[in-house]
């Protein structure tokens, strides 16, 4: 279970994050939903220590890990968890199976004579075989994202962050990665912190929604709850969302 209390990060005399508190359960997808440039980003990082805030509690298994500076305590909770950031981040000069198991050496202790097993076994969760020798260059933007999630899940984490994991795919492409959230998730028993813009893909495959503006949670609510809302702020999101969905979908049909 994550527990975050009173969480505030400030940037450039803003608080980006607001004092805000929220409990994510064991097994949800929890969705962080809300426009672009409002501390969603920070939200997760800070989970992991990538970020650190200026004040609050982080506490993950009963450990608050904001009472630490130790790195190696900190990268012992960076173990429990898989990262899948917004651009993939996959290195060119590696190939697919190398990019997979890059973590393994840092995060396990796993005979590195595994590391070409687990890594087909991981692309294979994903949809993907028999790539495991292609140059990353060689993949489509669908394909990178779905190595990218193989490698976050290559160490068998307990949580998984999922940052804007839909940015910049097609709509067949969103859909894989939306089922493979939502796959991920029932089949190896993760908890799952999405972050995203895409109201689509938070109502589908959330647990909960929390509505991030101005660095705090207006609302959070299962999605039927969501849609439902009658704060201004949320409403006015997810109806703006809709016809902008409508008119992209309007405008490719043409």
């Amino acid at each position: 279970m994550i527990e975050i209390r009173n969480l505030t990060k400030i940037y450039d005399s803003r608080n980006v994050l607001d004092d805000i508190s929220v409990v994510i359960k064991n097994g949800e997808i929890f969705t962080i939903m809300g426009p672009s440039g409002i501390g969603k980003s920070t939200f997760i990082k800070s989970i992991v220590r990538l970020i650190t805030p200026e004040s609050g509690k982080i506490i993950i298994d009963g450990d608050d890990i904001l009472k630490t500076n130790k790195e190696f305590e900190i990268q012992k909770i960076r173990k429990r968890f898989g990262y899948l950031f917004q651009e993939g981040a996959l290195f060119d000069s590696l190939n697919v199976w190398e990019n997979v198991s890059f973590g393994l050496k840092y995060l396990t202790d796993i005979a590195q004579s595994d590391y070409i097993r687990i890594a087909k076994e991981k692309l294979q969760l994903v949809g993907l075989k028999d790539i495991e020798y292609k140059k990353v260059n060689e993949l489509s933007g669908g394909m990178k994202k779905r190595v990218a999630l193989a490698r976050a899940i290559a160490h068998n984490p307990k949580y998984i962050l999922y940052d804007e994991p839909t940015t910049g795919l097609d709509p067949i492409s969103s859909e894989i990665i939306i089922n493979l959230i939502k796959e991920m998730s029932e089949k190896l028993n993760i908890t799952s912190i999405v972050v995203t813009h895409d109201v689509k893909l938070a109502l589908t495959i959330s647990t909960r929604i929390g509505m991030l503006f101005n660095g705090r949670f207006l609302d959070i609510n299962t999605p039927e709850g969501i849609k439902e809302s009658k704060i201004k702020e949320v409403k006015e999101f997810i109806e703006t969302s809709f016809i902008e969905d409508v008119t992209v979908q309007s405008d490719k049909r043409k």
